[in-house]
């Protein structure tokens, strides 16, 4: 096939065209370190694209992470701005794409992670890349050069726009969408002037438009990094540090942030994300809800969700559910500017038989993805373009049912990549049986909204607030815990 830089060579397995490791940027590394993504350097001859390519600097997960996230087998290296593509059909047929945006707490994230090869199946033709994530990624120094992490997406996604044609997509019917940070990142591209007219349609997972860092809170963490390296804090001195020094010296700021919330600012201290996009003027104008309230993003079709048990995993799969004190509970609800005794006692209300665990888990599931998921839709529910509104309620039998409906739970289904042989996402908290007509439901709902527009079910509008609810059975809702959501208002 092939690109605007050069052919490539890929797999064909079961009707379905696979290509790998395909870069979209050059390496960012050298001089184009810490720096917006370059162009590709054209090749001659045929690129092998059979396997995936290198991933992103990154710091080894936690081993209760690492056990939930399939390892794809890829290693860091310096050719890791690279993209893969399934595809049941090659040259003018125009078919529409997916884009997958993946999460990974702005730190780490490798498109081999996904499998979309259902997507194919399903005449959609899907996508995924890496970006530059952490201090390589999201370092502001007030040097006009911030957020080259979200830089490297709009060039994952101009690549798109310039080459899906020949892979079997149309470039004027894309759909970004993706998990957690990922989805963070879709919000903030909608809100973005760089990325205006890359995407038609936009799904979000557990993530929305709150996840940004005012420009004076990143560039204390820039210094604070830099301080750490014992560098002068300037991009060239913070570029000239080997990879793995400043992968540990990000860790060793991020422990510093855990132990003293309060010095980064309550946006950091809420999410506990130091290096999600920050507002630098530029790449990022503003808050991306302020924009989207005044109409950024007016013209793209949305669905925006989240799991009824966001906050779960955490807690669970570390052992902590049980092991918090009531004064955590407290401090969650002030964190996010909720007066803390009302707060904890209408939490207690509507969890009477919760212990502090559960309570703070339905305190960040809130505080964290399902009203900042609702200011979302709120604003773009006026929007010419259509609002869609999901929450996602299957609950994973693992570790005894614990897990709930948790963070991260709902990817494996959207995908249909239940099997085992697909390294699915989350995969050993899917149990034994995970319901097949879950994956069924979700994935023809997300597919259905990539290709027309319209996912089966109500728009969202603010008298009604209709939910889809997916479960085993799905059915729309509306206004789903609604005094919890009048609980947050005026907040956030």
């Amino acid at each position: 096939m092939k690109t605007r830089s050069g052919e490539v060579r890929g797999t064909v397995v079961d009707a379905v065209a696979v290509f790998k490791g395909i870069p979209f940027a050059a390496p960012p590394f050298g001089n184009h370190r810490l720096r917006p993504p370059q162009p590709v350097e054209p090749w001659s001859g045929v690129r092998d694209a059979t396997a995936f390519g290198a991933a992103p600097p990154a710091l080894p997960l936690p081993p209760e992470v690492a056990a939930l996230i399939p390892d794809a087998g890829v290693v860091p290296g310096e050719d890791c701005l690279n993209l893969n593509i399934w595809t049941p059909k090659v040259g003018a047929v125009a078919l529409p794409v997916m884009v997958w945006i993946t999460g990974g707490f702005f730190e780490f994230g490798f498109g081999a992670s996904y499998d979309g090869r259902r997507f194919a199946r399903d005449g959609v033709v899907c996508v995924t890349f890496n970006y530059r994530a952490g201090a390589e990624g999201f370092l502001d120094l007030g040097d006009g050069l911030a957020n080259v992490g979200l830089l490297d997406q709009v060039a994952a996604l101009e690549w798109v726009r310039d080459n899906i044609a020949t892979f079997g997509g149309d470039p004027g019917n894309v759909t970004v969408f993706g998990e957690s940070a990922g989805a963070m990142s879709i919000a903030t591209l909608l809100a973005m002037p760089r990325a205006q007219g890359l995407f038609r349609r936009a799904i979000l997972q557990s993530g929305a438009a709150n996840a940004v860092t005012p420009t004076a809170a990143a560039q204390r963490i820039a210094r604070g990094l830099a301080a750490r390296l014992g560098v002068p804090p300037t991009r060239d001195a913070i570029a000239a540090v080997p990879v793995e020094r400043l992968l540990q010296a990000q860790e060793e700021l991020k422990v510093d942030l855990e132990a003293d919330r309060g010095r980064w600012g309550p946006e950091v201290a809420a999410g506990g994300l130091p290096w999600q996009p920050s507002v630098d003027g530029d790449v990022v104008p503003d808050r991306p809800i302020d924009r989207i309230t005044a109409g950024a993003g007016a013209g793209i079709d949305l669905i925006v969700g989240t799991n009824v048990d966001e906050g779960r995993v955490s807690l669970v799969a570390t052992g902590m559910a049980d092991r918090i004190p009531v004064e955590a509970v407290t401090a969650t609800a002030a964190t996010f500017g909720l007066p803390a005794d009302i707060a904890v006692a209408a939490y207690r209300a509507v969890h009477p038989d919760g212990g502090n665990g559960d309570l703070l888990a339905a305190l960040q599931t809130d505080g964290f993805w399902r009203v900042p998921a609702l200011r979302l839709a709120d604003a773009h529910a006026d929007a010419p373009a259509a609002t869609y509104m999901y929450e996602f309620a299957w609950r994973s039998p693992a570790f005894g049912g614990l897990l709930g409906a948790c963070h991260g739970l709902e990817i494996a289904f959207v995908f249909d990549t239940l099997d085992p042989s697909f390294r699915p996402m989350l995969g050993p908290a899917l149990g034994d049986h995970p319901p097949q007509q879950l994956a069924d439901a979700m994935h023809a709902a997300w597919v259905g909204f990539a290709t027309s527009g319209d996912p089966g079910w109500p728009r969202y509008d603010l008298p009604r607030r209709a939910t889809m609810r997916f479960d085993t059975t799905s059915e729309v809702v509306d206004d789903p815990r609604a005094a919890e959501r009048e609980l947050w208002d005026g907040v956030l």
